[in-house]
């Protein structure tokens, strides 16, 4: 911009000392020495570095989730001497619906995300990380990161870029029906198992039970029918297994 205002006033002056009010025609014009003269000053004149303030955003055009979790990787270039920034991911071509953000500065990190995502940003130097867990298919769209410097002013912010496609695939019903036939097939099996076991051991116990009551049954049959001697009877000098004799029968027996 320096540079061209200073052709345009060495051009002014030079056509303006030499031209005419009337016009070109009515006077004498510039001689090729002296529009040579000019073209080297300008060619001398160095031009002006100007250093623009700007941040350039990059990032992956497609990204395919296959898992329900997706990371979002946005690199940034900043030239400028800001100290506090904050950086955003939104969602849909006209960028309508703000995902999750981090804010940061020299000293302290601060993030946030929509009810409807969850969502987490994460700032490593010339980069910004978003990480999206327990995504759905209806959550397919392309989505912009923004990365803004909010102090010292200048304010600025990246131009929007071509922003990444996510594309999150549908979670098929088909590959979890096996998985949960099979686990309750294996309950039914295990279950089985056990009504059966339990039922083996009470048709043991049941038999056992009846077998021990049949030899009781048969040892009461043979029991030892040996008359004994009462208490006071021991000691009269008979062996304790003898019988004990009756003598009124011999008494009452006469010739």
């Amino acid at each position: 911009m320096v540079q061209l205002a200073l052709r345009g006033r060495l051009w002014r002056e030079t056509l303006g000392g030499s031209a005419v009010p009337g016009g070109w025609g009515q006077g004498r014009g510039p001689t090729i020495i002296t529009m040579l003269g000019i073209l080297v000053v300008l060619c001398l004149i160095p031009a002006a570095d100007v250093t623009e303030n700007k941040i350039l955003v990059a990032q992956r055009p497609l990204l395919i989730v296959a898992n329900r979790t997706a990371t979002l990787v946005c690199n940034y270039t900043y030239n400028g001497t800001g100290k506090e920034f904050r950086a955003s991911l939104h969602k849909g071509t006209d960028s309508a619906v703000e995902v999750c953000f981090i804010s940061w500065n020299m000293t302290k990190i601060n993030s946030n995300s929509n009810k409807e995502f969850n969502c987490q940003g994460i700032h490593d130097k010339d980069k910004v990380i978003f990480n999206l867990w327990n995504m759905s298919a209806s959550q397919t769209d392309i989505y912009f990161c923004k990365i803004e410097a909010m102090y010292p002013p200048p304010y600025v912010y990246n131009e929007k870029s071509n922003g990444t496609v996510i594309h999150v695939r549908e979670t098929p019903i088909q590959t979890q029906e096996p998985e949960s036939a099979t686990s309750y097939w294996v309950m039914v099996a295990v279950t089985g198992l056990l009504s059966f076991y339990s039922m083996l051991i009470t048709a043991v116990f049941i038999i056992y039970r009846q077998k021990s009551k049949r030899n009781r049954y048969r040892q009461s049959d043979y029991m030892n029918m040996t008359p004994r001697h009462p208490p006071h009877q021991k000691n009269k000098g008979y062996p304790s297994y003898a019988p004990t004799r009756d003598y009124t029968a011999y008494r009452s027996w006469q010739p």
